[in-house]
């Protein structure tokens, strides 16, 4: 019989059960997964929101990256139940199956433990200052506040680790980090194998998010077929392999990923939501937080959405005039009253043969001063704000992760890139959403006329005379 004591459940809208293990009647000095998951630092994760801005725009999507990292932590167990035998055939040396497992599972639930407010756009606007992202610090976090509790984690709910074994919190953090160049010689085999699992184009992280956030979105109930995809994919000699029976679903998980950065994250009130804050993050940037993140850990553990959003809803009130005049901007935001209204959107795309990189439509600076040069000189000085969406269609297709993710052709009972098969193929690489917002409508035709006239008869590959 299982021993359900040290066993508990919870229900996620998502994923069903999501067993964990609680620590009752465990040995002395072995830990269960709960006091990970009690953890300040991954509760804090209740406090930041898993859609950063999207939760303005969209009233039901108001889950938080608490409920995704569990999501996470259990869709690590399920890719190591399908994987572990052939990730054991072409790599001897690698553990047992429960030092695997509980290493997947805890860099599942500790990947985002680094983010601050509003996820992503923190990084961008606050962390870069310093030279970190959520990653690396995070990484911080793992070695350096939770290490020794993680070393202490001998069990999950499918296998255990053997006598002699103990958990590396450095290896967790190397897990959730993006690859470097340098890793090749340094790192396992084993571990960059599975590193793929967070660091490539269908990963535990995002195959979570794209479900959770169609469901609570109200995109899809269902938006790909998570279990196929799974049953499908094994590791050959190459590393991440999907076979061939398994493409249509990779292909319907890239496609619905897409979809969901088109019309969710990608929404034009969200972006304009996303313009009016960085202005705010700017204007904020001394009363926000002490410093680095790094220096301060202990007060960043408690800096989230929730106290951020409640101290600024005081500055209104503040002595200092100009705190005090921010603080009237950031109750507009809280408010949804945002002065910036789209006034065009073009879509460019880009495949593997194009030069997305030396495009203009790169960099928005660069996209403005060629549209104010095109506008008729009354109107040239007026506020606007280029916005450049960019997405990844087929992630990683260079730099260090690239050759991350491979695919079996059954036909010829070979290993091949992924670029081999013909439809994956016929993806785009990225699609940028290029957007003009003003502060009113009144000078729409001029603006979308030189938005035109940049982009040229060819689109975005006519752009030899910008």
């Amino acid at each position: 019989m299982p021993d359900f004591r040290s066993e508990s459940l919870s229900y996620d809208p998502i994923h069903g059960y999501i067993p964990f293990v609680s620590g009752s009647g465990l040995p002395d000095g072995e830990i269960g997964e709960r006091q990970i998951i009690d953890h300040p630092w991954l509760q804090r994760m209740r406090q930041i929101h898993q859609l950063q801005t999207a939760w303005w725009v969209f009233p039901a999507a108001e889950h938080t990256r608490f409920q995704h990292v569990v999501g996470v932590m259990h869709l690590a167990s399920r890719a190591v139940a399908g994987l572990y035998e052939s990730l054991k055939q072409v790599c001897p040396d690698v553990p047992s199956r429960g030092y695997v497992e509980s290493l997947m599972r805890l860099a599942g639930l500790l990947h985002d433990v680094g983010h601050g407010p509003f996820g992503h756009f923190f990084d961008e606007h606050y962390l870069s200052r310093f030279g970190l992202t959520h990653e690396t610090l995070g990484s911080v976090v793992i070695r350096d506040e939770v290490g020794d509790l993680i070393r202490r984690i001998r069990r999950n709910p499918q296998s255990r680790l053997e006598d002699g074994e103990t958990l590396d919190p450095a290896q967790i953090a190397l897990l959730i980090t993006r690859p470097r160049a340098e890793d090749s010689n340094s790192v396992p085999r084993w571990l960059r194998f599975l590193r793929s699992l967070f660091s490539g184009i269908y990963t535990v992280d995002n195959m979570d998010f794209v479900l959770r956030d169609a469901y609570m979105s109200g995109y899809s109930d269902r938006a790909f077929d998570l279990d196929r995809l799974l049953r499908y994919s094994f590791f050959s000699e190459a590393g991440l392999t999907i076979h061939s029976r398994g493409v249509g679903a990779l292909l319907r998980f890239i496609g619905v990923r897409a979809e969901l950065f088109r019309t969710i994250y990608f929404h034009r009130t969200v972006r304009a939501i996303d313009i009016a804050l960085a202005e705010l993050f700017d204007a904020s940037r001394d009363w926000l937080f002490a410093g680095n993140p790094l220096e301060h850990l202990a007060e960043y553990q408690h800096f989230t959405e929730w106290s951020l959003l409640v101290d600024v809803a005081r500055w209104p009130d503040s002595p200092d005039a100009r705190k005090r005049e921010v603080g009237l901007r950031w109750r507009d935001l809280l408010s949804r009253n945002v002065h910036w209204k789209m006034i065009c959107q073009r879509n460019l795309v880009y495949g593997a043969a194009d030069a997305e990189a030396a495009s203009i439509f790169s960099n928005p600076q660069f996209v403005e001063q060629a549209i104010r040069r095109l506008l008729p000189p009354e109107i040239r000085e007026m506020r606007f704000v280029v916005d450049l969406a960019r997405h990844v269609h087929r992630p990683h297709t260079r730099g260090p992760a690239a050759g991350q993710n491979f695919l079996f052709d059954e036909s010829h009972q070979k290993t091949r890139p992924l670029t081999d098969d013909q439809l994956f193929r016929q993806l785009p690489v990225s699609h940028h959403i290029c957007r003009i917002y003003a502060e009113s409508d009144e000078h729409r035709g001029p603006l979308a006329d030189a938005l035109d006239q940049l982009l040229g008869p060819g689109g975005a590959d006519d752009l030899t005379n910008v």
